[in-house]
């Protein structure tokens, strides 16, 4: 797989966003709540790095960075929120020849060991969808917990 295969060009341009989230995580909740948002997403080092940048309607915001390492053909991609002025630390992966972004990383919610998923799924050039998962047997099993359809509003 190429470079131009495995990027995130899609997410190029602007995008309007329906974000649901579950209300209590690992909890064996079912009820969500539900934000929109607008997103922000550009290229850099020519489609080896992502930056975007998320405004929700509640007023709170983050910004993605990806980037991508050619001598492993992984992305690393790091979270942040303007309140902390902190990055998580990176999920890792890729595209997949289904055309689904995958990355992973182990984390601890709530002082337990967790394994984190992000899936990229769904792209059209119009839209596309991002979701978020917890573990907490090793991949095993999944609770999907953040979920964002995102629609394309601009270049």
């Amino acid at each position: 797989m190429t470079l131009a295969d495995n990027n995130f060009d899609f997410f190029i341009g602007t995008w309007s966003s329906r974000q649901r989230r579950l209300r209590k995580v690992l909890a064996g909740c079912d009820d969500w709540y539900e934000l929109a948002a607008t997103t922000r997403s550009w290229s850099i080092f020519d489609g080896g790095g992502n930056v975007d940048e998320v405004r929700f309607e509640d007023s709170s915001a983050g910004l993605t960075v990806r980037l991508y390492d050619p001598s492993t053909d992984l992305w690393s991609l790091y979270w942040a929120r303007p309140d902390t002025g902190l990055a998580l630390p990176p999920t890792v992966g890729r595209f997949e020849a289904d055309g689904c972004g995958r990355f992973y990383d182990d984390e601890e919610w709530e002082g337990r060991p967790i394994r984190v998923r992000f899936l990229w799924s769904e792209i059209t050039p119009e839209s596309c969808r991002w979701e978020q998962s917890f573990s907490t047997d090793q991949g095993e099993t999944w609770e999907s917990n953040w979920i964002a359809d995102f629609t394309r509003t601009g270049a």
